[in-house]
């Protein structure tokens, strides 16, 4: 189990290395810095989970293994797509959007209804 669990560990210093190579480099060619900034945001999202299980999951009783097996694949899947997503980032020059800018939307405006007039009259 311990030779199993270094094993495993050699291979997590060579997964920054080879992530991209779990991505398709092409992915991000046509997003703009909208699209990006949103998908950075997801993937980073993403990484921070992955790494709360892995760190988790070796808690437990051979749980270096657990947390390759479980989940270094998705790992290295999802690392390798946020690095192509930061460089498509750079090659478009996109700035991140400010917090405070973003629109305010409220509800719409119920238009003003005036009753009618009441009369004695019937109308047809």
């Amino acid at each position: 189990m311990l030779l199993a669990g270094a094993a495993l560990s050699g291979c997590a210093s060579m997964s920054e290395t080879v992530a991209p190579a779990f991505a398709d480099p092409g992915a991000y060619e046509l997003y703009d810095c909208k699209q990006l900034e949103t998908e950075r945001r997801q993937l980073a999202t993403r990484t921070a989970e992955l790494q709360k299980l892995m760190d988790k999951a070796e808690t437990g009783a051979g749980g270096a293994v657990v947390s390759e097996l479980a989940y270094r694949n998705d790992y290295v899947a999802v690392r390798g797509r946020a690095q192509l997503a930061d460089d498509a980032w750079r090659r478009n020059r996109c700035r991140e959007t400010p917090p405070n800018t973003a629109p305010v939307t409220s509800a719409p405006q119920r238009p003003d209804i005036k009753p009618a007039p009441k009369s004695g009259r019937a109308v047809r």
